[in-house]
């Protein structure tokens, strides 16, 4: 069983920035961040491969949000740059045991961590 820890969740100002970040226990086929805000569906944001670190990204986040990994930290980073109210929400690093179960669909995934809180004020 494959342990996450998420951290740097916190408040901010619309057109800020927040960088979370995951660490992992062991190994995962690929990381990913979801987000849940109250009384809506998770949804998945991004995420990048173990091997070859491609990434991919929900529409609604590209070009402001960049997600990176360390590999030798078995850990992965979700930097999210001019934020809007509507990414209020609070986000979990997800991880996938297998290449095939990777992509933005939470039923795939694994492994996930607790979670943080990301509120973001107009």
């Amino acid at each position: 069983q494959v342990q996450l820890v998420e951290s740097g969740g916190g408040s901010v100002q619309a057109g800020g920035s927040l960088r979370l970040s995951c660490a992992a226990s062991g190994y995962t086929a690929c990381m990913s961040w979801f987000r849940q805000a109250p009384g809506k569906e998770r949804e998945g944001v991004a995420g990048i491969y173990t091997i070859g670190r491609n990434t991919f990204y929900t529409d609604s986040v590209k070009g402001r949000f960049t997600i990176s990994r360390d590999n030798a930290k078995n850990t992965a980073y979700l930097q999210m740059n001019s934020l809007k109210p509507e990414d209020t929400a609070m986000y979990y690093c997800a991880g996938a045991a297998n290449v095939w179960n990777c992509g933005l669909a939470p039923e795939r995934y694994n492994f996930w961590g607790q979670g943080t809180q990301v509120a973001v004020s107009s």
